[in-house]
């Protein structure tokens, strides 16, 4: 007799300061309607010890995307992505850069370490769904877990004003 399997939801790690724009992101992912787990913080050094499991991170689940802000407090998010793109462990983790910097030189240097996407805010939420849809092929469906509970349940009532055209 073969088991049904379960695939997992995937693991979403947005590392974002600001709460305006890390509600924009929830928004986009909560209509996008795919199954997925978020961890947010709002740190540069947190986000660090989360990818490293270290102290209070260290049962944290390895990321199948990260969503990274460049301008953070602790550690800046362009130290973030130098040190994920240098870690074996982790350099394989496909990384969108969404932040407001039109900085050609952080835009360069993003692209030369193979971001995924680099998105200026405010981002389009259409664009931002189809770039995640698209990056689910990294995502390991076929895993056998049982299904979790989200990290972070939107059930914040501001929630409700994004666009009804994002489906």
């Amino acid at each position: 007799m073969q088991r049904e399997t379960v695939g997992r939801p995937m693991e979403l790690l947005l590392v974002e300061d600001s709460v305006p724009a890390a509600k924009i992101a929830m928004g986009g992912l909560k209509k996008g309607k795919f199954e997925h787990r978020l961890t947010w913080l709002r740190d540069g050094v947190e986000a660090v010890a989360f990818l490293h499991q270290e102290g209070i991170f260290a049962r944290a689940p390895r990321p199948d995307l990260i969503l990274l802000d460049l301008g953070l407090p602790g550690k800046d998010g362009r130290e973030i992505l130098t040190e994920i793109k240098a870690d074996e462990h982790l350099r394989d983790i496909p990384v969108v850069i969404m932040t407001a910097s039109t900085d050609q030189t952080d835009i360069v240097r993003s692209e030369n370490l193979n971001v995924e996407a680099y998105l200026i805010k405010p981002v389009d939420l259409k664009k931002f769904l189809k770039l995640v849809r698209k990056l689910k092929q990294f995502w390991k469906e076929d895993m056998i877990v049982p299904p979790s509970e989200p990290l972070l349940t939107m059930s914040d009532p501001d929630m409700s004003i994004w666009p009804a055209e994002i489906t």
